[in-house]
């Protein structure tokens, strides 16, 4: 199985390239700069080259446009994209004091930055029921459960489960599946030492997803890592 995940140099992005390159997959991970890939090129040699670093920016089309060709150059299909690279901004700031600056660079990384990754590397999606895309969204981005806080973050990860709905509609014809998935609080850089959830549990629970291990409803596009649905 081949999978492209953006984001894949720490967090659970690295979680689910080391775990996915373990299951046998050929994982592409992107990274923003390669300079800043040691990690995965020690992947890469723990297993037998199954892990190849990919400069990839989200918040760059140019960059996702290289990073697609650079793919179809060597010929590679994809079985599944991941849309993990993400932004957390103005965590702690009231509306009264808001950046607009924060608003645009969380929409530009979280929103339109996979849109632009779904753009490229649709065409290199093997199309049929095996094909998953998935983009990593958070229960901040559920409208049931607004909080009044974390605007940049929450509406824009609103947004992208909105554009999972979308994409679901407009990729059904070909068979391929489409998830948002909440990922849980999990100790990363983004949701600090004090979060209760470990990545490669939820690395495990999004690669089952993948690999249809879990059983998930026609209609469900909005999950969580062990694949139950979850209020839009």
């Amino acid at each position: 199985m081949n999978v492209l995940i953006t984001g894949a140099n720490r967090g659970l992005g690295y979680a689910l390239a080391e775990l996915g390159a373990e299951r046998g997959f050929a994982i592409y991970a992107g990274v923003r700069r390669l300079e800043r890939a040691q990690q995965l090129q020690d992947l890469n040699k723990r297993y037998a080259g199954r892990v190849q670093p990919v400069a990839l920016d989200v918040t760059q089309e140019s960059s996702i446009a290289a990073a697609a060709n650079a793919l179809r150059s060597q010929g590679v299909m994809l079985d599944a994209v991941v849309n993990n690279a993400a932004v957390l901004l103005g965590r702690s700031v009231q509306i009264e004091e808001l950046e607009l600056a924060d608003l645009i660079d969380s929409f530009t990384a979280n929103l339109f930055g996979p849109m632009m990754v779904i753009k490229h590397f649709l065409p290199l999606v093997a199309k049929g029921p095996q094909a998953t895309l998935v983009n990593i969204s958070s229960e901040a981005g559920s409208m049931a459960g607004a909080y009044g806080g974390d605007y940049p973050y929450a509406l824009s990860k609103a947004s992208l489960n909105y554009f999972s709905l979308q994409l679901k509609q407009y990729v059904k014809d070909a068979g391929v599946h489409v998830y948002a998935v909440h990922p849980g609080w999990i100790q990363t850089d983004m949701g600090g030492s004090a979060a209760p959830g470990d990545p490669n549990v939820s690395a495990k629970g999004i690669l089952d997803v993948i690999e249809r291990k879990i059983m998930i409803g026609h209609e469900a596009v909005f999950i969580d890592h062990n694949g139950q649905p979850m209020a839009l």
